[in-house]
Order: C-alpha cells, then sequence, then structure tokens
C-alpha cells in the first residue's frame, strides 16, 4: 500500500531558524561571537590589574591560560576530561532512552500516566544535590553512581517533551491514518515520531547540558577523577587557576553537547525545510 500526505510539504522551518536568516545577520552572527568573547577578556583583565586581586581570588587570563597549558602537556586536564566526558555520554544515552519509553507509554495510556506521573513530577522537587549523597552511600563512589545522578537529571526534560510532542500530533493526520489502516508500528514511523521529534529535540537541548551538570555533581560529592574532583583539588589548594581550567573545559563540553544535538537537528528536520521528494512523496509502502 502507498500513501501520499502532500500536507508535510506544506510545513516551514521555524520562524527565526538559521534557515530563514539573510546572509548578513548570518555573519553578524558569526561576528559577534569572538567579540563579546574578546571584550569579555579584556574586561576581566582589565578587573584584575584595577582591582590588583591576588591570583587565588581571581587569575589573570594569561595565568588561567599558563595553568590550562601545563595541565594539557602533563596529562591531567585530558584525563580527568574523559572520565567526565565517559560519564556524561552513558547518562545521557541512558537518561534519555528511559525517558522515551516512560513518555511513549504516558502518552498513549491515560491509566498508566494516572498511576505514575505524579509521582515523576514529585521526584522533580527534590534536588539532585541533595540526594546525590544518598546515591553515593547506597551505590559507593564508583562511575556507576555518576552516571546514574546524570540519567536523573536528564529524564525529567526529555520525559515532558516526548510527551508533549507525541500529544501535539494533528487529530486530522491520526483519523488519516486509521482510515488508511495503518499499523501501529506505521503510525509510530510515518505520524508519531516525525511529529515529535522536533519537541522531543528540544528537550535532548536542555538534557545534554543538564547531562554536564549531574556528571560535576557526582564528582564534586564523591571521587578521585574527573572534572568536579578536579575543581575539589584546585579549591583546597588555592590554585583558582586550576579551578577556572575545569569549569571552562566543563563549560566547553556543555557547548559541543549542545551543537551535537543542534547538528543532528538539522538533520533529522531537513524535511521541514524542503518538499518531501523522496520516492514521489509516498510514505508507506
Amino acid at each position: 500500500m502507498e500513501i501520499s500526505i502532500p500536507n508535510l510539504q506544506n510545513l516551514k522551518p521555524p520562524l527565526g531558524s538559521e534557515a530563514g536568516a539573510s546572509p548578513w545577520l548570518r555573519r553578524l552572527r558569526l561576528f559577534l561571537t569572538p567579540f563579546s568573547l574578546v571584550l569579555a577578556l579584556f574586561l576581566w583583565e582589565g578587573l584584575v590589574r584595577l582591582a590588583q586581586l591576588p591570583a587565588f581570588i581571581l587569575p589573570s587570563p594569561g595565568r588561567v591560560a599558563a595553568r590550562f597549558w601545563q595541565a594539557l602537556a602533563d596529562g591531567t586536564l585530558l584525563r580527568h576530561t574523559s572520565t567526565t566526558l565517559l560519564e556524561i555520554t552513558l547518562g545521557l544515552l541512558a537518561g534519555t532512552l528511559l525517558a522515551t519509553l516512560i513518555g511513549y507509554l504516558l502518552a498513549k495510556s491515560p491509566l498508566f500516566e494516572q498511576l505514575f506521573a505524579p509521582y515523576l513530577v514529585a521526584s522533580q522537587a527534590i534536588p539532585i544535590v541533595a540526594i546525590a549523597p544518598l546515591l553515593v552511600i547506597w551505590f559507593g563512589p564508583g562511575i556507576f553512581t555518576k552516571v546514574l545522578i546524570c540519567a536523573l537529571i536528564v529524564f525529567f526534560p526529555v520525559l515532558v517533551n516526548t510527551v508533549v510532542g507525541l500529544r501535539a500530533v494533528p487529530q486530522d493526520l491520526r483519523a488519516l491514518m486509521r482510515s488508511l489502516r495503518a499499523t501501529p508500528w506505521q503510525n509510530l514511523r510515518y505520524l508519531e515520531i516525525p511529529a515529535a521529534l522536533p519537541v522531543f529535540l528540544g528537550g535532548l537541548r536542555v538534557g545534554a547540558t543538564l547531562s554536564v551538570i549531574g556528571a560535576v555533581i557526582g564528582e564534586l560529592v564523591a571521587a578521585d577523577r574527573g572534572l568536579g574532583f578536579l575543581i575539589n583539588v584546585g579549591r583546597g589548594q588555592y590554585d583558582t587557576a586550576l579551578v577556572f581550567v575545569a569549569v571552562f573545559t566543563l563549560v566547553t563540553l556543555a557547548l559541543l553537547l549542545y551543537g551535537a544535538v543542534i547538528y543532528m537537528e538539522r538533520r533529522l528536520l531537513a524535511w521541514q525545510s524542503e518538499p518531501y521528494k523522496r520516492n514521489g512523496n509516498k510514505i508507506l509502502d
């Protein structure tokens, strides 16, 4: 059976997206980012010089850069960064998979939602920093605890966006699929996933950045490696430059993860900006 849904051709990219931006505006955005970074460095350097702050209070950008190269050269930064990145990756994958599965069940089953949604919402009232010490006591200070904390902090935003995305599927398209006697798998693959994907990826953006926070919280509570551990070492030794190095590395990881989700979003949602022409607009066979 072959079905063509011309409505998909009328979908447009979201307002304000890169696809709709003019070339000069895109060039301006590319210029503003490095300009704002250079300006921030100048202001930082000026504050240190004018206030004559000691290095253990606020090190200069040059001192932080020198500490960065030192930590990079002796392998300290790479060793701790690789540990944190592994925890982030595993936690993000675990939290996303679990949230997607439970979100689908909540969206499809009112009974399941009535039973479990109140507990899921109530769990978000407990700060992750409050239960992190308990998780360390229960499961030990190993990598599993950090991955679990990452998964917990990623779980809720992805869950909510999964439910919202699935419930935002137009009812007329659902009726069309029913009239064509589409199977549950065909409904999921050709209707629900494409319709929910933009909202789901929005939740994944949030989850990707929060996963960095989850890993650091676990490492700050109990760890012998990782960027959070490096922050503790720098704090204990009054090596504020090392703390800045670890923090900037965490920011870089968060930006890279966010950029990876943006890239994946552009690849997966290319059909929103171009007519769906594959196989002559035939989406079911």
